[in-house]
């Protein structure tokens, strides 16, 4: 299973580790959920088919592994002197989060059995996780993170991870009053164009109908804008594919992400996909 990629997730108990399991399985990594450490070697010399459906390996090690701490160094450095190509991916989030997350759920946290308290049970987590961390090639903090923007960043470390893997685009429209996307390379801010919100007939409507697309689009202003931003996309799209970027998302926002964002980003989405490209599209914040 050397010509897999691989990759080990682990980090606090509640950061979300398991969002990005399932995110690397929709990405095409074949992922094992509480690995224990000391079988990660038999299991790697598995021999199994190549399968050109399988994008590489992922497995979730914590401290549900009671011989998890004991074991990960030795194993992970014997692993690298053998020739395996491996990331750690180190999950984290803020204390309060975490306590949030545990109060949505009844599950319990591994280090708050008995009569310690949660919020105990997290700081003892933090302390003994503390090295691993300092070695992990990731750290993600997923405390302001939305699920979607969580499995983003992930599908995004999943394609560097695979080799020639063609680039990937995804349009995303959003209202900067909701925040700024975390996975965006690219954001543009087209707050300046005419709002069709202060047009009385068009303020329930949104960027995906006829009547708010004309408004905004039959605008010189908007024509001019266009024509420039298309045209740096162009010059762009290629050197990011010639770099070896393997997934990039185009972020437009207004301030709401019901308008001008949504009519833009649909432009922008049928310009990439008139070039040739096959992207995806998401209005993030439409139905807010």
């Amino acid at each position: 299973m050397k010509n897999f990629k691989i990759i080990i997730i682990t980090g606090l108990s509640g950061s979300g580790k398991n969002i990005a399991v399932a995110a690397f399985e929709d990405a095409g990594f074949y992922c094992v959920g509480n690995m224990p450490v000391a079988l990660l070697p038999k299991f790697l010399e598995i021999s199994i088919e190549t399968d050109a459906e399988i994008k590489g390996l992922a497995f979730v090690m914590d401290l549900r592994e009671k011989g998890f701490l004991s074991n990960y160094t030795s194993i992970f450095d014997s692993l690298r002197q053998k020739g395996y190509d491996f990331r750690i991916l180190f999950f984290e989030a803020n204390e309060k989060i975490i306590l949030q997350r545990y109060s949505q759920t009844r599950r319990p946290h591994p280090l708050s059995q008995g009569k310690k308290k949660l919020v105990d049970g997290i700081r003892a987590e933090q302390e003994q996780l503390k090295d691993l961390r300092d070695s992990a090639d990731k750290i993600i903090n997923t405390s302001h993170l939305s699920i979607h923007e969580l499995k983003s960043i992930i599908f995004n470390i999943a394609q560097k991870n695979v080799k020639n893997s063609p680039l990937k685009i995804n349009i995303l429209s959003f209202g900067f009053k909701y925040g700024i996307p975390h996975d965006a390379d690219l954001i543009m801010d087209v707050r300046f164009l005419t709002n069709p919100y202060f047009v009385p007939e068009l303020k329930e409507l949104d960027g995906k109908t006829k009547a708010v697309q004309d408004y905004i689009l039959d605008n010189n202003e908007t024509c001019i804008f266009l024509q420039k931003y298309l045209n740096l996309l162009d010059y762009l799209i290629p050197l990011y594919k010639k770099e070896g970027k393997s997934y990039l998302t185009i972020a437009v926002g207004c301030t709401g992400g019901h308008h001008r964002s949504v009519t833009i980003a649909s432009t922008v989405f049928e310009h990439i996909k008139n070039q040739g490209y096959q992207p995806g599209i998401t209005h993030r914040d439409i139905e807010l």
